[in-house]
């Protein structure tokens, strides 16, 4: 057991940390493995690759997330900001290394092969970005002089435009939802949120006129008998053929046919096998995540803190409840992985990264160390 008395950097991470909000993360992890070696081996087999291709790299792919997860908690607001920033220029410089020399996979530039490993630098954009934008908005409400809010949008215009290029509207969504949540959480006037969400529909609705992937699958969506709909059609049948308790572990039917059925659509997988029971227990995972993150964040006097835990726990939820509605059909399709339940190696390094800042950003400090930070950078002009 260890003594609150001792001050080593383990025992102070250990009695400051979110143990519930830790132990609910652990516990998707844990269902995204069993998930994984239900859902993968068909898949694997279909393309000719061993039966556990996937679930092992799935696997693998979790042991470096559990170190970055681990890892990052341990970090102050203060390295947590000046990680994000440089991890936020290595993106956006992989990016476009990915537009100009990346593989083209179905119309798209989302992948570059770097040392044999592939990665999808949108994915490791996300995070960073979030915290870059609300370090820029709690310095605008600290120091109104200062063009933060400005800089903050030239950010995110930067980003979308590079999204906008592979093309990934999906991940450009998201990204346009939670800066828009943000803006909104630093307190900026309705108008300005008002105007924002006019161009975002404004700029969704040009994507339909000038883009045929995008038309696509909205024209699909509304009217279902316009296109190929063989994937989502397959995941609720899933869902009608699982019941609440599931056809049991193995038993499903809809993974053999379904390409996607290991990434995409790996919830369907879940509620045909598992039921619609384990279903609603991960929903309760997962919002028991963003509620838990959203209500440490307000505990805290940090206004960096405040929106940076905000805005990852949004990136979070937002993320999963795109691919369940996916599922549900309840929206059109895109491509967007279920946090650590899908398979995905940048997806789940990602995610172990911000997820690291939530913990870290949750963690429970003295109000002579909050005060002592926000003094400190109050004399300084960057993090």
């Amino acid at each position: 057991m260890l003594s609150r008395e001792e001050r080593t950097p383990f025992s102070e991470w250990w009695w400051t940390v979110d143990k519930p909000l830790m132990g609910a993360i652990l516990a998707l992890m844990l269902t995204g493995v069993i998930l994984s070696l239900a859902a993968s081996p068909p898949v694997a087999t279909r393309i000719g690759l061993d039966p556990f291709h996937f679930f092992n790299r799935h696997v693998m792919f979790l042991l470096p997330s559990c170190l970055v997860l681990l890892g990052v908690s341990f970090l102050s607001p203060r390295a947590i900001r000046r990680s994000a920033l440089i991890i936020f220029a290595a993106s956006i410089i992989l990016i476009v290394l990915t537009l100009a020399i990346g593989p083209e996979v179905k119309g798209s530039r989302r992948w570059i092969t770097l040392l044999g490993v592939n990665i999808q630098a949108s994915e490791i954009a996300k995070p960073s970005f979030v915290v870059i934008a609300a370090w820029l908005f709690a310095e605008s409400t600290k120091r109104p002089e200062m063009p933060a809010t400005t800089m903050a949008l030239v950010l995110l215009l930067m980003l979308v435009a590079l999204l906008v290029m592979e093309p990934d509207f999906g991940q450009t969504m998201l990204i346009l939802m939670v800066w828009g949540s943000l803006f909104f959480i630093a307190g900026m006037r309705m108008i300005w949120v008002f105007g924002l969400a006019g161009l975002g529909a404004a700029g969704l609705f040009s994507a339909y006129l000038f883009v045929p992937h995008v038309a696509g699958r909205i024209k699909r969506f509304m009217n279902p008998a316009s296109g190929d709909t063989f994937q989502v059609d397959t995941a609720m049948e899933a869902f009608y053929n699982g019941g609440w308790f599931g056809l049991g572990p193995g038993e499903g039917i809809a993974k053999r046919s379904l390409p996607d059925s290991h990434t995409d659509f790996v919830f369907a997988v879940a509620a045909e096998e598992f039921g619609i029971i384990l279903c609603l227990a991960m929903l309760a995972l997962f919002a028991f995540v963003v509620i838990r993150t959203l209500s440490r964040a307000y505990a805290t006097e940090d206004m960096f803190s405040r929106f940076a835990a905000s805005g990852l726990a949004i990136l979070f939820g937002v993320q999963a409840a795109i691919n369940m509605s996916v599922n549900l059909q309840l929206i059109p399709a895109k491509g967007m992985t279920l946090p650590f339940i899908s398979y995905g190696g940048s997806s789940i390094v990602s995610l172990a990264y911000g997820v690291g800042m939530m913990l870290a950003l949750t963690r429970l400090r003295p109000r002579t160390e909050v005060e002592a930070s926000g003094h400190a950078d109050a004399m300084r002009s960057y993090a």
